[in-house]
């Protein structure tokens, strides 16, 4: 039985429920007057009939469970009645009043004793001090010229202003609980906007490494270029002095021989046409000659000290940039339209092909970066200098 009275008990007033009791959608109970009082803390701008209750629908949360209760125009009497807690209730009473084996009723708790009058019980409250105390207090002590009234006046007025203030706390939670829940979104809300803005300047930087690696392609290509067709030159001539060499040491080694000739008629007539060889094959004058620095490829300098200011100065676009850009964009599109109206207005003298419409970025670069990457270009020191048989 003592555990059927706990769970009897409103978590409200604390007492046991007073018909009628309702039951809200979670399956709690409530007495249907703390209900109507939680409801009141909970929505204290709604309009109130006569009886003071209120006359529109609301919500509030459950104080057993916090689930949210949301109600119609009837208010909380339109939750429906738990016919089965009142029954028990009443059986429960029935059985506590019943003779036979009484179930053991809730003790009162003692009262009291003063502190200054040990036989007496506190009785009266004493409005000057807010503090309860004892009659003889009131007649003989302290309190005796003291602004009085009875315990259970006072018991009744603090009881019902706990239970306002409870409701009313509850109340504030509710809204403190809507604001937490806001505050929850907001963040959630601000990741997933860092998150998209994150991607977006991924993508652009993405581009700009594009353009930056074809420039880099580009350059590179020029620079093989020049490689290879110096290379080239310089094979070709170390390939003809080369026979030329070959074609001399023969002639030396000819030469041994007919040195070692004891017949001189036979020496004197090999040696005419011999020193005419050796003539020949000491004049190279007929080879090219590399000029001096051919080899050098310092013509072939890049200044990006531009450009490396243009990337350092890469940022976010500020409100102040987005309407310069806007009112360059539409000063581009006028200075666009203004001669394709002036076209319209002259007669036509020859069919020209229409241009090739412009693709459309999606993710724009920079403007800083996109500067940077297009001005990037070879400056060329000094013409290259090639041989005389290039030339």
């Amino acid at each position: 039985m003592e555990n059927l009275e706990k769970q009897l008990i409103c978590p409200i007033c604390l007492e046991m429920f007073t018909k009628p009791v309702v039951i809200l959608p979670c399956q709690h109970n409530l007495c249907r007057k703390c209900a109507n009082d939680v409801f009141q803390a909970s929505n204290p701008y709604l309009p109130t009939t006569r009886s003071g209750s209120l006359a529109s629908g609301g919500r509030f949360r459950c104080p057993s469970c916090r689930h949210e209760v949301v109600l119609d125009r009837h208010g909380v009497y339109g939750l429906q009645r738990n016919l089965l807690v009142e029954n028990i209730i009443d059986m429960f009473k029935q059985g506590s009043s019943s003779g036979g084996a009484p179930a053991p009723e809730r003790k009162e708790a003692a009262a009291p004793m003063c502190d200054v009058h040990k036989d007496e019980k506190i009785n009266i409250y004493c409005i000057s001090h807010n503090v309860p105390t004892c009659s003889m207090c009131k007649v003989f002590g302290v309190h005796k010229d003291c602004e009085v009234q009875p315990i259970n006046s006072i018991y009744q007025t603090k009881k019902t202003e706990l239970n306002d203030g409870i409701a009313m706390m509850l109340g504030n939670n509710d809204r403190l609980q809507g604001i937490i829940s806001q505050l929850e979104e907001a963040c959630r809300a601000i990741e997933e906007n860092s998150r998209r803005q994150k991607n977006l300047v991924c993508e652009k930087f993405d581009q700009l490494y594009t353009i930056l690696e074809d420039k880099k392609r580009d350059m590179s290509l020029k620079v093989t270029a020049e490689q290879e067709e110096k290379v080239s030159y310089i094979r070709n001539l170390t390939r003809k002095y080369g026979d030329h060499l070959e074609e001399s040491c023969k002639i030396v080694e000819k030469g041994l021989e007919i040195m070692e000739e004891q017949e001189m008629a036979v020496f004197l007539q090999n040696t005419k046409p011999l020193l005419k060889q050796l003539a020949e094959a000491c004049s190279i004058s007929h080879l090219d000659k590399v000029e001096r620095g051919y080899e050098n490829m310092d013509h072939f300098t890049a200044d990006f000290r531009r450009e490396r200011k243009a990337l350092g100065s890469i940022d976010f676009l500020q409100d102040d940039d987005d309407d310069e850009e806007e009112d360059e964009d539409e000063a581009a599109e006028g200075e666009v339209a203004a001669p394709a109206t002036s076209a319209a207005s002259t007669p036509a003298v020859s069919s020209v092909p229409p241009l090739p419409a412009p693709t459309t970025q999606t993710n724009p670069v920079p403007v800083a970066a996109k500067s940077a990457a297009s001005a990037l270009s070879v400056a060329p020191v000094g013409q290259n200098t090639l041989g005389a048989g290039q030339k």
